[in-house]
């Protein structure tokens, strides 16, 4: 078990090094307008939003920080704001939902996906909707019309995640999915989309 986490810890870090290496590359100004994030000018850093935290990266060490906090955040956060960075094509939000399985490959992986996303949120939130809204108010969701309930989360400047509730009855039970906007793959691949979804719903659990 110890081998197996040091394995992953390495595969982690060598995936962080190459996504920086690649990063260093790309035109500043350029990579600001795509991903939507604030340049500082004569300082080559970026400011962006990720869950309405304040992050920014400078372009000496590739390292996200806690903007006000200047705390480097965790490795796994790293990753999947390095992958926004380096998918990130500047394609405007379409305002349309995709499910999971309809992101590129991921049919393969939806059941597991669903596994400790959706299902999760029902095991927690069971048929009370009350609950369930307090938690997306918490997470300053917006509440759309879809589902018994469902709140749309801002996550990053040009990403949008929902997650729908349908109320249990005495034929079906409760039942809860986070869904993507459609324009989703060209700022994350699929396996960091499953990774944003999880974060979510860990969020919404912990509201």
């Amino acid at each position: 078990m110890e081998q197996e986490k040091i394995s992953m810890t390495d595969i982690l870090a060598g995936r962080l090094a190459e996504l920086r290496r690649g990063l260093l590359k790309v035109n500043l100004p350029v990579l600001a307008a795509r991903c939507g994030a604030e340049l500082e000018q004569g300082a080559n850093v970026l400011r962006l939003s990720f869950f309405d935290q304040q992050v920014a990266v400078s372009f000496t060490d590739l390292v996200f920080v806690d903007a006000k906090k200047g705390t480097a955040l965790t490795d796994i956060t790293q990753a999947l704001l390095l992958y926004y960075l380096t998918t990130a094509d500047g394609t405007p939000l379409e305002g349309r939902w995709l499910s999971f399985a309809d992101l590129p490959d991921g049919r393969f992986y939806n059941q597991a996906f669903q596994g400790y996303s959706g299902a999760e949120l029902v095991k927690y939130f069971g048929n009370d909707p009350a609950a369930f809204e307090r938690a997306g108010y918490y997470l300053n969701g917006m509440k759309i019309a879809y589902g018994d309930s469902a709140f749309a989360f801002h996550i990053l400047p040009r990403l949008m995640l929902s997650v729908i509730y349908h109320l249990g009855d005495e034929d079906f039970p409760a039942s809860c999915q986070i869904l993507f906007d459609a324009s989703a793959s060209h700022y994350l691949p699929t396996d960091a989309c499953a990774i944003l979804g999880s974060m979510l719903t860990q969020k919404l659990l912990a509201a």
